[in-house]
C-alpha cells in the first residue's frame, strides 16, 4: 500500500514538474514570437520614414526566390511560388495557382523583366511562359480554379544578375489580360 502511495505521489510530483516546465517554454516562444513581431514592425516603420515603397519591402526578404501576388477584378486572383534552387542548372519553377477565373478555360502566363533596377516595371517584352521554352496553358477546372508547375532555364543569364520583374495572366482564347502582379526584384542564383 506504501508503494501505491508512494508511486502515486511521484507520479504528481512529476506531472507538476513537465507542467510547469511546458508553461515557462511557451512563456518563452510568446516572448520570442512578440520580439520578433517588434522588429518586423520596426523595420516596416524605418522604411516607411525612409521612404521606402511596398515593392522595395517584398523584395529584401529573399532574392533568389518570390511569393507573387496576381490580383484582378472582382474577386480574381493567383498566387506564384518563384523559387530558384541553389544548383548548377539555374532552372527557376514557377508554382502557379490561379481561382476565381472563367470556369473550363486555358490561360497564359507572361513575364516581363527590366534591367534598370528601381523597383518600377515599365518592361512590356512580355515572355510566355511554360515547360523550358515551350508555352504551357493553365487550365481551369469547373469552379475557375488553375494550378500548373512551370519552369524556366535561366543558365544564359549570369550568377548574380539582378531584375525588376512583373507577370500578367491572359485569357488563351482571346489575350484579354485578366491578371497583374505587382513589380519584384529577383537575383539570379
Amino acid at each position: 500500500m506504501r508503494k501505491k502511495i508512494l508511486s502515486a505521489m511521484l507520479m504528481m510530483a512529476s506531472l507538476s514538474i513537465f507542467c510547469i516546465s511546458c508553461k515557462k517554454e511557451l512563456e518563452q516562444k510568446q516572448k520570442l514570437a512578440e520580439t520578433e513581431s517588434a522588429s518586423v514592425k520596426e523595420f516596416v516603420k524605418e522604411s516607411e520614414k525612409e521612404g521606402t515603397d511596398e515593392t522595395a519591402l517584398r523584395c529584401a526578404p529573399d532574392p533568389y526566390n518570390l511569393d507573387v501576388k496576381l490580383s484582378g477584378q472582382g474577386n480574381k486572383k493567383g498566387n506564384i511560388k518563384f523559387r530558384q534552387d541553389p544548383d548548377p542548372a539555374k532552372i527557376v519553377t514557377l508554382d502557379t495557382k490561379v481561382q476565381h477565373l472563367q470556369p473550363n478555360h486555358e490561360y497564359i502566363l507572361q513575364r516581363a523583366v527590366d534591367q534598370t533596377i528601381d523597383g518600377n516595371c515599365t518592361s512590356t517584352a512580355w515572355l510566355t511562359l511554360g515547360l523550358g521554352t515551350t508555352p504551357q496553358t493553365i487550365g481551369t477546372n469547373g469552379g475557375g480554379n488553375g494550378h500548373e508547375e512551370l519552369w524556366r532555364d535561366l543558365s544564359a543569364a549570369p550568377t548574380g544578375a539582378v531584375f525588376d520583374i512583373h507577370f500578367q495572366v491572359l485569357d488563351a482564347a482571346n489575350t484579354a489580360v485578366v491578371l497583374t502582379s505587382g513589380c519584384y526584384q529577383f537575383t539570379v542564383r
